[in-house]
């Protein structure tokens, strides 16, 4: 029994010695010794030497000389984010009655001080002080009626470089800055070891330079002001840089006045990147059908990923895009409310008309083609429909009589062929033979020359536009791709984007209905728009889409580089107003400032999109903005990343 009690002794005694042991370990360092630099040099009078493993200066300033008026949120914005800086700011709130004595010396010294200044005929003393007085003695009414109160406030701020070079030059630049905003600042000048203490994370005010501020003016030195924006509802689009909160963004909220979106950057600032991390997250969390017109060939992986559709029109492709291609759609009646379908053949004389009238302009964009000249397509356009009998009656599209589907054992009607470019051409000859009308002669002759190259019968260059089409755009699918990189850029791409545009009006918008509680959420992207611009007639009709989209529940955005162009272009900002959100990555400094003219962006705003990283950018939503980071995961930048040199790594 004596032995067991020892040996229970002895193992007690062990544990002790392992705790004594374990707690002496924890005790070697603690949180202030592993993150306290090696010393402290504070002998020089106009800096400081932190010493550790690089060697930093820091010099410490407080506020001299305060302007009359100042600006929420502008007073000490460059305090806060001027770089490696730190500033502490102490605030004390005055008694009321302090603040009521100290009012009411200061009315009497500036009443006496008038009265002088009266005898002596000194005009301009006398009113500036009369104005003082009065602004003390509608400051002293307020306090006295719980409407305002008086602090005490100092501020101080420190500065840090890796050199006496850059220290002195940032010195002056601040003092510079804070200049503009009538701010004084001193270097506290043989009391840096004070100024450094006061400011650290101690609550302990050693220099003690302190400025009177009322209620009003103290919310102006505040720099928590970062703006929120984001919805309840949507995808992770990525994070407030500012206050480092995810922002959720849904194109279809209710909140916004439409559905649009415009995205502005310069080359290689993350513009493909962020279009496909929305369109992927989109279609996975929302459930969002997308369709890309791809001017340079960058989404068809994003297609592949997602399961979707990836179309290529090219020259040597046997794709086939008929712009005579016509739809139902299917309206909501106002007064009932009920939904009916419906064929609008003259709008689409129209659509195609412009079309044409584009195709015989050419790459040269001729003079020679005018009002008569449309005139004469316009009509032989509305022949091409009414030679087969389509008219605003929707059963116009289908043939008569009945075929049966045995897998279904449904009835259907077959839909008619469409009229194409070939057909409109040959009745463009034949008319021109039967022209007696000398006016016109020459607008016959000209198209017939022109056109041809458009007409597959005579090998043309661009004959991808003629005959009936060889697919149909699914219902349901994630994402639709039409990709036309392989055109030539100059003329082709564009009138390609502009042909499709109506056709993805018939195929892809169209078909939606305009009961939200029906309608699907669907979204258009007009990559590289810029190439529109030139083209008067595709220009319309983007803005046309732009302005009927959203009855469609249709967001339509527009992705481009070169914002110049549609600063110079009145008639394309049409589609900048009509979109209530707008996102602004990396801008040339070159193309800032017609940005921040269209777009009312602040000084801060322009300065940090001409400096920001690829993927940073700012984001505005209605009346909201917000500095965003998007990232997409690793496994997202296996099918976004379109950097050549990434791409081989991988």
């Amino acid at each position: 029994m004596a032995r067991k009690y020892q040996g229970l002794e002895e193992e007690n005694l062990a544990k002790q010695l392992n705790n004594e042991e374990e707690v002496t370990i924890l005790k070697k360092q603690t949180i202030k010794e592993l993150i306290a630099p090696s010393g402290i040099d504070v002998s020089n009078i106009d800096h400081l030497e932190i010493i550790s493993n690089v060697k930093r200066y820091a010099r410490s300033f407080f506020i001299s000389t305060l302007p009359r008026m100042c600006t929420f949120p502008e007073l000490f914005r460059d305090m806060y984010f001027f770089g490696d800086i730190n500033t502490s700011l102490y605030i004390t709130p005055i008694q009321e009655a302090t603040s009521q004595n100290q009012l009411n010396r200061v009315i009497n010294e500036l009443e006496t001080e008038r009265i002088v200044a009266a005898d002596k005929g000194n005009i301009n003393r006398e009113s500036n002080l009369s104005m003082k007085k009065a602004e003390a003695e509608q400051l002293r009414d307020e306090i006295a009626a719980g409407y305002n109160k008086l602090y005490e406030a100092s501020i101080i701020s420190t500065i840090f470089a890796y050199n006496m070079q850059d220290l002195d030059r940032l010195t002056k630049l601040l003092s510079t800055e804070l200049s503009k905003n009538l701010v004084g600042v001193k270097t506290a000048w043989a009391m840096h070891e004070d100024a450094f203490k006061s400011n650290m994370p101690l609550m302990n005010d050693k220099i003690k330079k302190a400025h009177t501020f009322d209620r009003r003016s103290m919310a102006t030195v505040f720099p928590f002001t970062a703006s929120e924006v984001g919805h309840e509802t949507g995808i992770p689009l990525g994070f407030n840089k500012q206050t480092g909160t995810p922002i959720l963004f849904d194109n279809f909220h209710k909140s916004l006045a439409n559905y649009n979106m415009v995205v502005f950057a310069k080359s290689g600032a993350g513009k493909s990147v962020t279009m496909k991390t929305l369109i992927s997250r989109s279609s996975v969390l929302m459930g969002i059908e997308s369709l890309a017109l791809d001017a340079e060939g960058e989404y068809s992986i994003v297609a592949e990923s997602l399961g979707g559709i990836n179309v290529v029109l090219s020259p040597n492709s046997k794709t086939v895009i008929n712009l005579f291609d016509v739809e139902t759609e299917t309206v909501k009646d106002e007064i009932t409310g009920r939904e009916r379908i419906t064929l609008n053949i003259e709008n689409k004389v129209e659509d195609v008309t412009q079309s044409l009238l584009t195709m015989a302009k050419g790459s040269t964009r001729s003079k020679e083609v005018n009002e008569l000249t449309k005139q004469i397509i316009a009509e032989s356009v509305a022949e091409e429909y009414k030679a087969i009998g389509i008219t605003n009656n929707p059963d116009s599209l289908y043939q008569k009589g009945s075929s049966s589907d045995r897998a279904t054992n449904k009835l259907y009607s077959d839909k008619k062929l469409m009229p194409t470019i070939g057909s409109w051409y040959k009745r463009i000859v034949k008319k021109a033979k039967e022209n007696e009308n000398k006016d016109y002669s020459f607008h016959y002759s000209y198209l017939i020359k022109v056109m041809k190259q458009y007409i597959r019968e005579f090998n043309g260059q661009m004959a991808y536009f003629d005959g009936q089409s060889t697919f149909e755009l699914l219902e349901g699918s994630p994402f639709i791709n039409l990709d036309i990189s392989q055109l030539e850029e100059k003329f082709a791409r564009p009138l390609a984007q502009q042909i499709l545009l109506t056709w993805i009006w018939e195929k892809f918008v169209k078909k939606n209905s305009e009961d939200r509680r029906k309608a699907t959420k669907k979204r258009v992207i007009v990559d590289e728009a810029w190439m529109l611009l030139p083209y008067p007639e595709a220009v319309d009709f983007l803005n046309t889409m732009a302005r009927r989209a959203r009855k469609r529940n249709v967001s339509l955005a527009v992705v481009s580089q070169r914002f110049q162009d549609f600063y110079e272009k009145p008639e394309a900002q049409a589609v900048l107003t009509s979109s209530d959100t707008k996102l602004f990555l990396a801008q040339d400094k070159s193309e800032i400032n017609y940005v921040k003219e269209v777009f009312k962006l602040s000084e801060g705003e322009a300065g940090f999109l001409t400096t920001c990283s690829v993927g940073e950018g700012l984001l505005k939503v209605g009346q909201e903005s917000a500095i965003i980071q998007i990232t997409p995961t690793q496994k997202e930048f296996e099918f976004v990343d379109t950097n050549l040199n990434n791409l081989v790594k991988n």
